[in-house]
């Protein structure tokens, strides 16, 4: 292998165009592939920014031709040559390089490789495991390093308008204390106080509060963040979040300011111009027509509610269900009636899978009949109420479910979403933004046997439910919000409670005792009673939302260095195993323990 010596990258393999021909530069990268065309050799020579040929020609250089033979994909070399023009009929309009070649005079083989274990060139299917294992080699190949180029130029755009906002950038700390109000903690035990633990923050919450209260006034942060749960395609055990926080604002000047990060984000990444202000919808209605908190919009296939059209109807299960107090909901999909009963068994199997005891269905036949097992159960009237209020035509296809509020909603939710893959009404071109405001402020735990907080402990009550606290805490709506892009949320956040008395009746609300929150959170009482100004803020899922700008499947492919879902890293084989004297240092096993054994 030979080094660099005096030479000096002057140009990216994406540089050169037909303003360089006859100019000599020199360029450094890696061999993507090497063609032997009756004694001239062809070399497509890659780097971060893209491709050049590079021509290694006997009858200009015999030395240096032959030296080329040797060359093999993903080798390292540097070349020096002259830029000239292809020939005719040899140019690549998909390159930017497409127009020129560089004629080499001057190879260093900088290093070798080995054969590499997936091929670096073709876009072909690599399992996941491989690919984690091998991320160095996966980063190569175009797709994976363009998604790490657009993250980098999203965060690039982000700050510039942060700032631009009068926002600080400010570090939180990254070793705390435990507060287990959410997911679980990641947990690092000290040396220097024994028995005691940090946690590994879930998100800088209370940090950026207090940053209020030391009237910093506007602050943010791109900031890792670490929850030890079940992972999914779009959960990482530790991730990224574009974290901020202000004082003396309304909900307004947070909505504004969100939707100026996504208006630069999407501008920076995919050069589009969002349309501003986004929809917004409340907590009840989105659950009411979706059946979730989180809605894909770029479809219909709503939900109707039918509950008191069928009360006290001839069909005993709707009517079972309705005076038990539970809800009756469809959905009409048009035009889908000519759906095969294999396809309607199989919507009835899916939909099974999120607690529905069944799914009830009608084909309206073109002469409006109905054609259903439940149809002759309604008398005339009933069936015309209830295709009026689903305004039902001929060629639709009814879908209905019978259960309690949770069994249906979810269930119409997860259908809706499977009839759009089926059918293709997802237009994945389309960005649709949704504000869900209003969310209840708390929600009762049946296993705990207490309310828990939908968003933190920390979120504000609207001031018309702050009555409510004491009396029925459940019916309380919290001051928070969360931002949907396409069915995923994407960030939420709220505005917060500044006074110490208020945040004292949530905590008992929370069934969190007076010594219990003195022991987690004195550091935060103490903060509001030292002139906390109002204040609020939002934070949102940096990999998630990469991910749906990418048009990726999974957030592990916008990370440079993702875990699996087991939560390990096949590349350095974390976690691992550690050394018995360091386990002593940590007070986690004494060496008399061992002795013992």
């Amino acid at each position: 292998m030979e080094s660099m010596g005096e030479l000096k990258r002057s140009h990216s393999c994406n540089d050169l165009g037909v303003d360089h021909i006859d100019q000599e530069v020199t360029l450094m990268g890696w061999v993507l592939r090497r063609r032997d065309h009756g004694g001239v050799i062809f070399i497509d020579l890659r780097d971060r920014w893209g491709m050049t040929q590079v021509v290694f020609n006997p009858e200009f250089n015999t030395e240096v031709h032959a030296k080329a033979h040797v060359l093999r994909s993903e080798w390292v070399i540097a070349v020096r040559g002259k830029v000239i023009r292809r020939p005719e009929g040899m140019v690549n309009n998909n390159l930017h390089t497409g127009e020129i070649e560089l004629l080499v005079t001057e190879l260093r083989i900088l290093n070798s490789s080995i054969t590499p274990p997936f091929p670096l060139d073709e876009d072909i299917e690599v399992s996941d495991s491989l690919r984690l294992q091998y991320r160095y080699l996966d980063l190569r190949r175009p797709g994976m390093a363009d998604n790490l180029i657009m993250r980098h130029k999203a965060c690039q755009a982000l700050r510039a308008f942060l700032n631009d906002e009068n926002f600080l950038e400010i570090e939180t700390p990254v070793l705390t204390r435990s507060t287990p109000e959410g997911a679980r903690d990641y947990l690092v035990p000290s040396r220097v106080n024994p028995g005691k633990f940090y946690a590994l923050p879930q998100s800088p919450q209370l940090f950026k509060q207090l940053l209020m209260v030391a009237g910093m006034d506007r602050y943010y942060q791109i900031v890792k963040c670490f929850r030890d749960e079940d992972l999914r395609a779009d959960r990482q055990p530790e991730f990224t979040q574009v974290d901020m926080e202000l004082s003396f604002i309304t909900e307004e000047d947070i909505y504004r300011i969100a939707e100026g990060v996504m208006k630069s984000l999407f501008a920076a990444t995919r050069g589009l111009e969002l349309k501003t202000p986004f929809p917004r919808m409340t907590y009840a209605e989105a659950m009411e027509r979706y059946g979730s908190d989180k809605p894909d919009t770029r479809f219909g296939l709503e939900l109707i509610s039918l509950t008191d059209v069928v009360r006290g109807c001839g069909f005993q299960v709707f009517r079972t269900v309705v005076e038990k107090g539970g809800l009756v909901q469809g959905i009409n999909a048009k035009g889908c009636a000519h759906l095969s009963r294999k396809d309607l068994d199989d919507l009835t199997a899916y939909v099974a899978n999120y607690g529905a005891k069944g799914l009830a269905w009608v084909k309206v036949k073109e002469d409006g009949e109905w054609q259903s097992p439940i149809a002759k159960f309604f008398t005339d009237q009933e069936r015309a109420g209830m295709a009026a209020t689903l305004a039902a035509q001929p060629g639709d296809l009814l879908f209905f479910v019978a259960d309690t509020a949770t069994i249906v909603r979810t269930s119409l939710a997860e259908l809706r979403l499977e009839l759009a893959r089926r059918l293709g009404l997802i237009d994945k071109n389309t960005f649709n933004f949704l504000w869900v405001t209003d969310f209840p402020l708390l929600e009762y735990d049946h296993d705990q046997k207490r309310h828990t907080a939908v968003h933190h402990p920390f979120t504000a009550p609207t001031e018309e439910d702050m009555a409510m606290l004491e009396s029925d805490p459940g019916k309380v709506r919290s001051r928070a919000y969360d931002l949907v892009l396409n069915g995923t949320e994407i960030g939420g956040g709220s505005l917060r409670i500044h006074q110490k008395e208020v945040q004292n009746r949530v905590f008992k609300a929370l069934s969190i005792a007076p010594e219990e929150a003195a022991d987690k959170f004195a550091f935060l009482l103490k903060a509001l009673e030292l002139g906390a100004p109002p204040h609020g803020g939002i934070a949102f899922g940096l990999d998630r939302l990469m991910m749906i700008i990418a048009g990726r499947d999974t957030i592990r492919d916008v990370i440079a260095f993702p875990k699996t879902q087991k939560a390990t890293c096949p590349l350095t084989d974390a976690p691992a195993g550690v050394a018995r004297k360091q386990l002593t240092e940590l007070h986690l096993r004494p060496d008399w323990q061992e002795e013992k054994k």
